[in-house]
């Protein structure tokens, strides 16, 4: 199945040729789903006892199965939270394959290791988390925020004795990510959410719901999660003031900042994550606002051995190397999975390649351009801002328009592959929404998606 020969060598340089074409083409495509039957239909069964061919195989994916996606980097994909790889970091994502280098552990993953590292160096730096701090890649803000939580639960035990099988407590807004709730499925906890009379979960909120817990709840309580930039509409919490009110009552405090976290780095509006220093653990997703191509998610500590103590696997094969180059920095040992992929490598890539400042200019380029949008939204007649622009995330109505209008409209624009902006729950009313990640957005996608609500 290894051997090379020269089809495989043909199908490589065909597949290299799609590979630039598609990098290089800024607008791409805008593709739409096929019901399971349609695309059977059309391609049929290809999973056979003698094999399709690789040609075959790999013309079916370009012509049909890739059409049948929408890709998250065209430039009027406005929706849920895209993304924008750089093309630097899409080349290196092939690179990483290419090497099949193992990265739980440094002795068969250190030079990859050591790039993951260096990235991850400059996201701790922009968390201002005190000396020592650090991190580790993970597959995303999920597998992030579960690292961080269970890490956060197993301090409580060891410090709370009597409580190793007691179901814990966590608080948090009810603008928390919807992850926060599953993974305390996964980890069998209460979750407690404050439905904050502001727009953003403060220090006084916290405190107040806090001293309402009975005594044996507040023993369960064992972490706080703070969000740095909701997905819905950007809003950061109160971190500054959540964090002394965690500080004084000696809880684990856990800032998401999976989506909004790429804007640490923008100088604008670095000051509204004041507070995060103080974070015992923060997540941030650098395959959102940062650039790198899916899967990519970073779970940083501010204690990286309480971590360690809750995560790292013990195993008789495990424990064989023992050589001085094979001491080193083991992912492994920080989160919740053992067998992983360098998924750190291609943002250290396009950092390394681009330097951070042009990183800071593009997700500079995505806060301007949802101020312009919100500009544009208030200057029409048809159309009404509901909240200011907050982070990259700008929510507007249609005046008149019902649900059904939104949908209609959502799917009329994808339709005719021109954009996909969904809309989106805000105070209970339907509204669109508009997030911008990618800096080859223009002012004129703007007008243009705009002019469609006339």
């Amino acid at each position: 199945m290894h051997t090379i020969d020269m089809n495989l060598v043909e199908m490589t340089l065909d597949v290299m040729k799609y590979t630039i074409d598609r990098i290089s083409n800024v607008t791409p495509e805008l593709g739409s789903p096929k019901k399971e039957e349609d695309l059977l239909r059309i391609v049929g069964e290809t999973i056979t006892p003698q094999g399709i061919g690789g040609e075959n195989a790999f013309k079916l994916f370009r012509d049909v199965l890739v059409k049948a996606t929408v890709p998250i980097d065209h430039p009027r994909h406005l929706a849920f939270v895209p993304a924008a790889p750089t093309r630097a970091a899409i080349m290196f994502d092939l690179v990483t394959s290419a090497s099949s280098i193992h990265g739980a552990y440094w002795m068969e993953g250190a030079g990859g290791i050591f790039c993951e590292n260096q990235a991850m160096k400059w996201l701790v730096s922009l968390t201002k988390l005190p000396e020592g701090a650090f991190g580790v890649f993970t597959s995303g803000g999920t597998a992030a925020n579960l690292s961080a939580l269970v890490a956060a639960r197993e301090d409580w035990r060891d410090k709370k004795s009597g409580h190793e099988t007691t179901r814990a407590i966590l608080i948090a807004s009810s603008g928390a990510h919807s992850s926060i709730k599953s993974m305390a499925k996964v980890m069998d906890a209460d979750v407690l959410l404050i439905d904050s009379e502001e727009e953003y979960l403060s220090g006084e909120e916290l405190q107040s719901e806090i001293s309402k817990l009975s005594k044996e709840e507040r023993d369960r309580l064992f972490a706080v999660v703070a969000t740095g930039g909701t997905t819905n509409a950007g809003i950061i919490d109160d971190l500054k003031t959540i964090a002394e009110v965690c500080e004084k009552e000696q809880v684990w405090l856990h800032v998401d900042c999976a989506y909004g976290g790429g804007a640490l780095a923008a100088n604008s509006v670095r000051h509204l994550f004041d507070g995060i220093e103080k974070a015992d653990s923060i997540t941030i997703d650098p395959h959102k606002w940062l650039f790198s191509p899916y899967d990519c998610g970073a779970v940083i500590y501010k204690n990286l051995e309480l971590a360690k103590k809750a995560h790292s696997q013990k195993g008789a094969y495990l424990e064989i190397f023992k050589d001085e180059g094979a001491q080193g920095f083991n992912p492994a040992d920080y989160q919740i999975q053992l067998t992983r992929r360098l998924r750190g490598m291609p943002l250290w890539f396009s950092l390394a390649m681009h330097g951070t400042n042009k990183y800071k200019e593009a997700i500079e380029r995505g806060i301007e351009l949802a101020k312009i949008a919100a500009d544009k939204v208030k200057k029409n007649e048809h159309l009404e801002l509901v909240r200011p622009a907050s982070l990259s995330v700008v929510l507007f109505k249609r005046k008149g328009w019902s649900a059904e209008d939104y949908r209609d409209w959502t799917y009329k624009n994808h339709r005719e592959g021109f954009a996909l902006v969904t809309p989106s729950i805000w105070k209970e009313e339907s509204v669109i929404r508009f997030c911008f990640i990618n800096p080859d957005t223009t002012e004129d996608d703007i007008d243009k998606i705009l002019e469609t609500l006339n």
